[in-house]
């Protein structure tokens, strides 16, 4: 209880040391991974990759660039600031979702020139925009949510199907379905918090917490794989 109410009375300087661990990990996984695609040239990774970058983007513009501009180091402004983190948090999903489907989606023998522009993401782009128009224009969080919810949804059932089809004794697919999973119940907790809680601080250092986990596990099997592959 005492740990609770002092997370919640320093709540601005567990928002920047959660930001930062994020960030932190969010690089180690683009490193890492940005090395293991160099290794073995499977194409996915590079979407994989770039999810995990526009997640350190979209952390670092919501909470490490919100922090200074609260304390009017730079005036940005919450709405542009909202509306990158919206943007960024967003593609960071679809990118992940590309790396599970590319496969199905990308069938044309020669490779893009970039992972992160090419006509298929272009899609993605637009569709992303749309989603944190929608949020601006109607002031709420309510379909950054939806999309994201349907989205950890879809990928934990393609995650398990590959958990399933591909073997039980990969540990990597397993880890993946697991984050898959506890991504869709951050999401559906932060919701919860939004809509219905008012922004719980209970609720919403159970998510703090599940998130780092969730980044944690991926930087895990990350690092795994690239052991392996040696």
């Amino acid at each position: 209880m005492y740990f609770l109410t002092w997370v919640i009375q320093n709540k601005e300087l567990v928002k920047v040391v959660y930001a930062l661990a994020i960030a932190i990990i969010c690089a180690f996984i683009v490193i890492k991974t940005d090395r293991l695609f160099r290794i073995s040239m499977y194409k996915g990774i590079r979407y994989f990759r770039n999810a995990f970058l526009f997640y350190g983007i979209a952390i670092i513009i919501r909470y490490i660039f919100g922090a200074i501009s609260s304390y009017k180091f730079i005036d940005i402004g919450n709405a542009a600031i909202n509306f990158m983190f919206e943007y960024f948090m967003i593609m960071g999903g679809f990118f992940l979702l590309y790396s599970l489907l590319w496969g199905k989606i990308d069938d044309s023998e020669e490779e893009p020139a970039s992972s992160l522009f090419n006509s298929k993401i272009s899609l993605f782009y637009a569709m992303a925009f749309i989603i944190v128009l929608l949020d601006y224009l109607w002031n709420s969080y309510y379909f950054l949510f939806s999309s994201q919810i349907i989205l950890f949804l879809i990928m934990s059932i393609i995650s398990f199907m590959n958990y399933v089809k591909k073997g039980k004794n990969s540990g990597f697919l397993k880890l993946y379905f697991i984050a898959m999973l506890s991504g869709f119940t951050a999401w559906m907790l932060n919701a919860l918090a939004s809509i219905w809680l008012r922004w719980n601080q209970g609720v919403l250092i159970v998510v703090y917490i599940l998130n780092v986990a969730i980044f944690l596990l991926f930087l895990y099997g990350v690092i795994k794989a690239t052991k392996r592959i040696k």
